[in-house]
């Protein structure tokens, strides 16, 4: 999702989460709601941020255990990333398949989060998509992304990172 839809969203993720029950009084129209960011979103877009900040606020409330173990990277990050998959799997092609270079990586631009524990990786694909969030490759259960307008089903997964 580009950062220019996601500036649009964000209106629409506080109202999302008005009706949802995750204690956020409505503002009006011409209001700003303050939301600590949670752990983890530094770096990240935005819209990307306060939708996790939110959705981990309610996992939270329902007593799911929710973190961000990957947000944004930096470039030199990605590469040391990048470099060890292509060491651990042999080739670009299969390495692609679980890690991306830092100018293909959406963590690079801020625009994935990588969470856990597994269960709360579960919550949120269940419930994600109520602020936009969605799991977005079948291989890699904790990687999220704001893919979808929030309460809108989640598009459906790519086999892994290399199919992009």
């Amino acid at each position: 999702m580009n950062s220019a839809l996601g500036r649009l969203l964000v209106p629409l993720v506080v109202a999302a989460i008005t009706t949802t029950g995750a204690g956020l009084a409505a503002a009006a129209p011409d209001q700003r709601v303050q939301v600590q960011s949670a752990t983890g979103t530094e770096g990240l877009d935005p819209p990307l941020a306060l939708a996790y900040t939110l959705a981990e606020r309610r996992a939270h409330a329902e007593g799911v255990p929710l973190s961000i173990t990957s947000g944004y990277r930096t470039p030199e990050q990605q590469e040391l990333l990048w470099q060890d998959g292509l060491a651990t799997h042999g080739s670009p092609g299969e390495a692609r398949r679980w890690v991306l270079p830092p100018a293909e990586s959406t963590h690079v631009s801020g625009r994935a989060v990588d969470v856990g524990p597994q269960v709360g990786a579960q919550w949120l694909e269940t419930h994600g998509n109520r602020w936009g969030l969605c799991r977005t490759f079948s291989n890699e259960w904790w990687h999220f992304e704001l893919t979808t307008v929030p309460g809108t089903p989640c598009p459906p997964m790519v086999p892994d990172a290399s199919l992009r």
